[in-house]
């Protein structure tokens, strides 16, 4: 489930690794208008003899402010330098150094700059490879534009998954021996976002009603370089290359916040710093509306936007009339990327035997509270190969389950006889706007105990509301308002855990700070929030923090 850099790599290890293995790669878009296209900056991978795994491992852990397992990081590290060599001979352009080799770039919260990249648009080289790549094989079968509603779980065996071909609104079932989640993040729920308009949590909340615990929902990143107004990701490897964040002082502030790593230091601590130099009433305005903002100044680096930054340089001219050369860019904090996810082990498997999880839908958790940047495409291909792997093998000494048609009959019930038929006059597009709304304002950089019960509260509102939308367009074909209808319906399901997430976590921790509880508290926190469905909403439980070698320490840039 889901074509983008995560699915795609798994796709290819299962046939790979086994000449009898099929695979169907069902997304709801074509895959290569997954949001995996929009990454920009970088992938991290140990290259350079000068660094090296436990590195690479602390970084990511201190990085996670200590909430990563940190078994899983070390084994994570480990995997991801034969995925770059790899991709590199499938041809993928990696930006090259003068001699040749592979070029690296430094990124927010690195102590070595182990960042690969392809320009600025990283994500959209390693998906044109990793596609093509799947093109060669003709065991794997593309089912593009089928809309996932719900998998059947049956005697503890994942026994199917449910769709709509959104070209013919056809019902469709598939079966297989195993299932890869792969299906991204849930950033959509928020309305200021990074996010393309599809990353809506799909993955996430039908496991969850499958009943497949989710881990660390409430710990949701915001990129600090979000463009003004439209959200779109202005990359950190601006900042990495030598770019500034100036107030409406002109003045740089990152000394404050972090004196070492300055505008380099990881998204939590920047996005704070800009909202924080905000509030104080030294954010920008002008030509935006209300909207207050920090500058992003690259007039300086202007020798290097066109070769290391084309993309962002674009996305300013076109969306901005802004040419980055000459004067500053308009951002502020964006929601970026959902930490947690599937809760999985080390092997990507879930508590359902034949489930597995890959990239941002999964938790397994190598990001803890916090991810830093060039931390994700490397998961999608490091783990992808081996969700993969481990699918195809458990496919290979298992047969497929018995259909449970009361299950399938009872979801085609639900979508055909239930919210087809819906007829209360909610609109979903205004629930869709109010949810993010609440999500912006009260689950955003900052919390408090009193913004998250607000949220709580209008959430469940949003819900009731939700049960009586009408769906105006009856037809088969390309039913987006129905599709609509059902993303509203997943993300509102991962908004509540997200915002009890956060309000029972009363300390602040990487991405999640409260201002009421405004330090880390080790002692009663260091653990995973795990969050399983139930008819009232999630239960939250508890398990600790895998740590190996790294202590919890004060985390200082």
């Amino acid at each position: 489930m889901g074509g983008g850099l995560a699915g795609l790599r798994a796709a290819i290890a299962a046939v790979e690794s086994n000449g009898e293995i099929t695979v169907g790669l069902v997304s709801k878009l074509y895959p290569l208008r997954s949001h995996s296209v929009a990454a920009e900056g970088g992938t991290s991978a140990v290259l350079d003899p000068e660094d090296n795994f436990d590195l690479h491992s602390y970084d990511t852990i201190k990085g996670s402010d200590y909430l990563a397992d940190q078994d899983a990081v070390e084994e994570f590290v480990k995997l991801v330098p034969e995925q770059i060599y790899t991709t590199d001979h499938w041809g993928c352009p990696w930006s090259r150094a003068e001699d040749g080799r592979i070029s690296q770039r430094d990124f927010g919260g690195l102590s070595f700059p182990r960042a690969v990249f392809a320009a600025d648009k990283t994500g959209f080289h390693v998906m044109q490879t990793l596609y093509s790549r799947c093109l060669m094989y003709d065991r794997i079968h593309f089912y593009n534009e089928y809309f996932a509603t719900s998998i059947s779980v049956d005697s503890n065996r994942f026994n199917a998954m449910t769709t709509i071909n959104l070209r013919t609104g056809e019902y469709t079932i598939f079966q297989s021996k195993s299932l890869i989640l792969a299906a991204g993040g849930g950033g959509r729920m928020y309305r200021f976002s990074t996010c393309a308009h599809s990353t809506t949590g799909d993955g996430d909340a039908i496991a969850y009603r499958a009943g497949i615990p989710l881990k660390d929902m409430e710990f949701v990143q915001f990129h600090p370089t979000g463009l003004v107004p439209s959200g779109i990701l202005i990359t950190e490897a601006a900042r990495a290359e030598g770019g500034y964040l100036r107030n409406s002082e002109g003045k740089r502030f990152m000394e404050h916040y972090a004196p070492t790593k300055l505008e380099e230091a990881p998204r939590d601590i920047v996005s704070r710093a800009m909202m924080w130099e905000i509030e104080a009433g030294r954010g920008v305005r002008g030509g935006y509306g209300n909207i207050e903002y920090i500058n992003l100044d690259l007039t300086h680096i202007a020798d290097k936007l066109e070769e290391r930054l084309p993309m962002i340089t674009d996305i300013a001219r076109k969306f901005n009339n802004i040419d980055a050369a000459e004067g500053p860019i308009p951002v502020r904090p964006a929601t970026h990327y959902t930490m947690g996810g599937v809760s999985v082990g080390i092997g990507t498997e879930t508590v359902v035997p034949g489930v597995f999880g890959a990239g941002e839908n999964a938790s397994i958790s190598i990001h803890g509270a916090n991810r830093l940047g060039s931390n994700s495409t490397n998961e999608c291909l490091a783990l992808g190969n081996v969700a993969g792997k481990k699918a195809a093998e458990f496919a290979s000494s298992h047969g497929i389950p018995d259909l449970n048609h009361d299950k399938i009959r009872e979801e085609e019930k639900r979508l055909w006889e239930d919210i087809m038929r819906r007829d209360g006059g909610e609109n979903v597009a205004a629930i869709r706007s109010d949810l993010g709304h609440t999500m912006d304002v009260n689950v955003g950089v900052f919390k408090t105990g009193e913004k998250l019960e607000s949220a709580i509260k209008t959430i469940y509102e949003l819900k009731e509301r939700y049960s009586r939308i009408s769906i105006q367009d009856k037809s088969n074909v390309f039913n987006t308002e129905l599709q609509w209808a059902l993303e509203v319906g997943y993300m509102l399901d991962l908004a509540e855990i997200v915002a009890k997430g956060a309000f029972e976590r009363k300390e602040s921790r990487g991405a999640h700070y409260r201002k009421d509880f405004p330090k880390r508290d080790d002692d009663n926190f260091l653990k995973h929030t795990i969050a399983t469905y139930t008819r009232d909403g999630p239960r939250l439980e508890y398990s600790p923090v895998r740590i190996t070698k790294w202590q919890p320490a004060e985390r200082v840039y």
